[in-house]
């Protein structure tokens, strides 16, 4: 419980009878400059001057949030206002929004007559008392006016709440409103955020989903006209016009950005989640023949030995395209036979790299350690361009080169090759090795995380078949 809590209860019975009059002088100079901001009082990310508009889950939802007063004091280093640690002391023990209000009301009066009496937390925590001694509270018994907050309900009158008609009024800007921010406003808040918490790469593919559906708004509205009907409208669009995966994919999207804007106290529910995923079946490369596969690294060494290499950074490193777009020379170690990448799912990993493939690398140390190992007219060269267009490059270069020439179709692509060799790799394991003990020397390769997701890997490429089984059908 914070300590000046407990000092705040004895300034309540302190001031109990000081002068009503004095309570509307404490507001007349707020737009003087003062060493601390006018306590203010959360009350769990709703206006609760709009509470009985409010439905019962919006009203649980607050009341199972913390509520607390806060406030700002001048830092003597900075000059600036600095966030103090907020008061709860027994709030959220009540279980009503009138109990909160009326205790929190009480704290916060209290604490701003202290910092008006020159009251500073960061000194005068233990000497609150003497603090009151010095400025001679002393009340008159003609012309008081109680000022305890009994438990009655609370009334808007004019640009105040009121706690009874006799008592005490406490101004609006003393009650924390969280803004309605417009849907440009509160999406250029949380786009913000989401820009410095995910990598460029996912970034770019995050925004783009995100101005679209902007786009299909007006964005001077309030953030709350998004209904679960507009979003799922939108959805059932994209869904229309793409497919179910590419339609789950945008509610995922939407699902984290107003996660954001949850998390932030800009809206009081995620609606996004409460939209259902659709079942989709994802399209997956084919896997290669043996046949096949040789034929295109024998073509490749004849027509293509850039794309040859990186498609077997693919195939040995099980690398997806964009990562190999992505390594530059430094990341490259050829003593320590590491790999230094940065993957979808971690900052930085460490691969090693396997004998087969370190044999076809070109000698590295001709050239500048921040230049990209691949680019389009040979290694180690700069180019400056979105990753996304990086691989989008690579995937048409192999297109024109391979599939062109062997007339495969959209089943097969570079991804394929990472197929091929995961599952060829499995089934040599296997000759020699339990299921079990297969699929856990195989995490240590793949990347993958979880023994789950690989074993699903496995699965939706048929990495695992059953033997002849014809004795049994005889």
């Amino acid at each position: 419980m914070s300590k000046i809590f407990i000092h705040l209860q004895k300034v309540h019975d302190l001031v109990h009878d000081l002068e009503h009059n004095y309570q509307i002088n404490l507001y007349k100079n707020l737009l003087k400059q003062k060493d601390f901001s006018s306590p203010k009082i959360f009350t769990g990310g709703v206006n609760i001057l709009l509470w009985n508009q409010l439905s019962e889950k919006e009203k649980a939802e607050a009341l199972s949030k913390n509520w607390y007063v806060y406030y700002s004091y001048r830092d003597a280093k900075t000059g600036k206002l600095k966030r103090m640690p907020n008061i709860k002391g027994n709030v959220n023990k009540f279980k009503t929004k009138k109990e909160r209000v009326t205790y929190l009301s009480a704290m916060s009066i209290a604490l701003e007559f202290l910092l008006e009496k020159g009251f500073n937390p960061n000194t005068d925590i233990n000497d609150i008392e003497e603090l009151l001694n010095r400025n001679e509270l002393e009340t008159s018994k003609t012309n008081k006016t109680t000022i305890a907050i009994p438990k009655e309900k609370i009334a808007i009158v004019d640009e105040t709440i009121a706690i009874t008609d006799e008592i005490i009024a406490i101004p609006r800007e003393n009650i924390a409103i969280p803004p309605i921010l417009s849907i440009k406003e509160a999406f250029e808040f949380a786009l913000n955020l989401k820009k410095n918490t995910i990598r460029d790469t996912s970034y770019k593919n995050f925004e783009l989903r995100i101005r679209k559906f902007r786009k299909s708004l007006d964005e001077n509205k309030p953030i709350t006209h998004i209904t679960k009907k507009v979003m799922n409208d939108y959805l059932n669009e994209v869904l229309i016009n793409s497919s179910a995966r590419n339609r789950n994919n945008t509610r995922a999207d939407f699902s984290s950005l107003f996660q954001v804007l949850e998390d932030n106290e800009i809206i009081t529910d995620n609606i996004a989640k409460k939209i259902n995923v659709l079942k989709s079946n994802p399209e997956r490369n084919k896997t290669y023949t043996s046949q096949m596969q040789i034929d295109i690294y024998s073509y490749l060494e004849k027509n293509d030995q850039i794309l040859l290499l990186f498609i077997k950074f693919v195939s040995y490193n099980f690398l997806r395209p964009i990562e190999v777009c992505e390594l530059k020379i430094k990341d490259i170690d050829l003593i320590g036979k590491r790999i230094y990448l940065r993957t979808k799912n971690k900052a930085v990993k460490i691969k090693i790299i396997p004998e087969i493939l370190i044999d076809d690398l070109p000698d590295l140390s001709k050239y500048n350690p921040d230049s990209f190992l691949f680019t389009p007219t040979g290694f180690g060269q700069d180019w400056i361009t979105e990753p996304n267009n990086k691989r989008d490059y690579f995937s048409k270069r192999f297109k024109e080169v391979v599939k062109t020439h062997f007339n495969l179709n959209k089943d097969y692509g570079m991804y394929s090759f990472r197929h091929t060799f995961i599952t060829k790799l499995y089934r040599e394991m296997r000759k020699t090795s339990s299921q079990f003990e297969t699929k856990s020397k195989l995490m240590l390769v793949t990347g993958h995380s979880t023994m789950t997701a690989l074993e699903k890997y496995l699965r939706d490429i048929d990495a695992e078949l059953p033997e002849d089984y014809s004795n049994l059908l005889r």
